[in-house]
């Protein structure tokens, strides 16, 4: 698969881009929670049995399960921005459906369609990198990934607010009118990214991967209704192997697939979707059980008996510190790396849960166990996508990081389906209604703790990078049509030199390509004003340079690497005339 720019120069990003793109991914991540205080009175308000009142919840789920790495891949072949826009409106349009109805059926449409927005994260993310210095490129995607937990965060508070008072319908239209603003900002603020993945779209792979992800979800969303030893959860389990296997299998044979798994095998990248699920696990284990303790009536001798305002006022912390951490990760990253700020997030988290077993007797011991949470999960979410960028080529990042997006939201799947199952397990029944007992409430935290424990495990195993400032230079350059390179000289293990041409004469902001020996890319680049470049390489071995200017013929240049930690020299001469205007 080979990948290229557009022809047409993206537009200088302003200083409200990272911005306009962080208030469009809080806005998709409000759909995850917007109906969580008015769960329990669904089937009251749907008029049906509480097993299909779930389905609002759970078709929202899975819809953005799916879209997430689907319209990560064609952001890379279409455009992120023009998909970003696509997303938000289908939300719209789904928040305005749901708005309009009672019915569940109608309903669980317009939730789906709700869902499809979630692949706005990971375009955000695409555009960041294909756009924005790399000085500034840490925070913006930090603040960009921790969207998905403040998003989450401050919806609680605002909607349980908007529910007290006013009708339950009042959700979905403040929810259209947050997307219509956030796809206005988008349409004036947001340019288009030149970065384009050549080839086609790879249906029958969506397809598979569609397939596949439905029925594995779809049993572990509703496993406890159906019963977790149930020939029905069995199945569909077992159809969920079969599925994903076969579909791994087309995407090894298919020139240009959906999800690259040969990138996705790489340590950098497994091991770091592998702690994004862990990650996953212990985010929404905090949603699930705080804001219980907090509404429980005291009567019960651990309940906390606060409203469901001051409840989500209490577990808003989360979200904001979460928020704050963006610009303390990108500190902390760019003097020691993604990986160890990973692995301090982790820690945190750790910190938090375990602290949080004995922070449970008042109120405000639940906003400091949400304030130390939000410090760890941001600090890890943030982590989450540098891994990424930093292992995969500029023109897969929206594919990527979808699926890195995907890997998270599998991670909450699973806590709200295990954590569900631990609080129904351990409740105590009074009247016919189950109560959350406290001793539930802790073994759902040492669960998070357990899942946090395996995320550190996983993290230890991510190779070790260089200096942050290093760590792919050329491909965030190769991403905009107006970037150079600022130091070439930082690439110590690959080559350098000079474009020039005919004459000698260095020709500035030439294409220069890395090719390796299966004709994959493994780099990109142009070169500066004074006809330099420099282009990193994953290992030793044999490539081909392929360089190309306006108004000159191509080259292809072979040449091999040893792997050590140096830069080889290879000036590259561009054949051809000068064609004049």
């Amino acid at each position: 698969m080979t990948h290229t720019t557009t022809d047409q120069p993206a537009r200088r990003a302003s200083g409200a881009v990272v911005p306009v793109l962080a208030f469009a991914g809080i806005v998709v991540a409000v759909m995850q929670t917007l109906l969580v205080p008015v769960i329990k009175d669904l089937p009251q308000l749907l008029s049906t049995a509480p097993s299909n009142a779930t389905w609002v919840l759970t078709s929202t789920l899975l819809s953005g399960a799916v879209a997430t790495p689907i319209m990560g891949r064609l952001g890379d072949l279409y455009g992120k921005r023009r998909m970003l826009i696509l997303s938000l409106a289908v939300m719209v349009v789904g928040a305005l459906v749901s708005a309009l109805t009672s019915q569940l059926l109608t309903m669980i449409v317009g939730r789906t369609l709700q869902g499809f927005a979630m692949g706005a994260i990971p375009l955000g993310i695409g555009l960041m990198r294909d756009m924005l210095p790399r000085e500034k490129l840490g925070s913006a995607m930090a603040l960009m990934s921790s969207s998905i937990g403040v998003g989450g965060g401050l919806a609680l508070p605002a909607a349980a607010l908007v529910a007290q008072h006013t009708n339950w319908h009042a959700l979905f239209y403040g929810a259209a009118g947050l997307g219509v603003i956030a796809i206005t900002l988008t349409l004036i603020v947001v340019p288009e990214s030149p970065m384009r993945a050549e080839g086609s779209f790879d249906l029958v792979g969506a397809l598979g991967l569609s397939t596949g992800l439905v029925l594995l979800l779809l049993p572990i969303t509703k496993g406890s209704d159906w019963g977790w030893s149930s020939g029905t959860t069995l199945g569909l389990f077992g159809a969920a192997v079969v599925v994903l296997v076969l579909w791994g299998l087309f995407e090894l044979r298919v020139e240009a697939p959906l999800v690259d798994l040969r990138t996705t095998a790489r340590p950098a990248v497994l091991f770091t979707n592998l702690a994004s699920i862990m990650v996953g696990v212990a985010f929404y284990v905090v949603s699930l059980v705080l804001p219980q303790l907090l509404q429980l009536p005291k009567a019960t001798g651990y309940g906390l008996g606060q409203s469901m305002v001051v409840a989500g006022l209490c577990v808003a912390p989360l979200g904001l510190t979460m928020m704050f951490t963006a610009p303390v990760y990108a500190r902390l990253s760019a003097r020691y790396g993604p990986k160890t700020t990973l692995i301090l997030g982790l820690l945190i988290i750790a910190l938090g849960y375990g602290g949080g077993l004995g922070l449970m007797d008042a109120a405000w011991q639940t906003i400091v166990t949400s304030v130390v949470l939000g410090a760890g999960i941001g600090l890890a979410y943030s982590s989450l996508p540098a891994l990424i960028v930093g292992a995969v080529p500029a023109s897969e990042t929206g594919a990527a990081n979808g699926l890195n997006t995907l890997m998270r939201s599998i991670g909450t799947s699973v806590s709200s389906a295990v954590i569900g199952m631990v609080l129904a397990n351990t409740a105590n029944n009074v009247g016919g209604i189950a109560i959350p007992t406290m001793h539930g409430f802790r073994v759902s935290f040492l669960i998070a703790t357990a899942a946090v424990a395996v995320g550190l495990l996983l993290a230890l195993f991510l190779p070790k990078a260089g200096r942050p400032a290093q760590q792919h230079v050329q491909l965030r350059a190769s991403s905009e049509e107006d970037a150079v390179l600022e130091q070439a000289e930082e690439v110590l293990r690959g080559f350098r030199g000079r474009v020039l041409d005919a004459s000698g004469v260095p020709v500035a902001r030439a294409k220069v390509t890395l090719i390796d020996r299966r004709g994959r890319q493994a780099g990109a680049t142009l070169s500066e004003t004074d006809g330099t470049y420099a282009l990193a390489v994953p290992g030793s071995g044999a490539y081909v340079l392929a360089a190309k200017a306006p108004g000159h013929g191509p080259l292809a240049s072979s040449a091999t690497h040893s792997g050590e930690e140096r830069a080889v020299e290879l000036d590259l001469s561009l054949p051809g005339e000068v064609v004049s205007a």
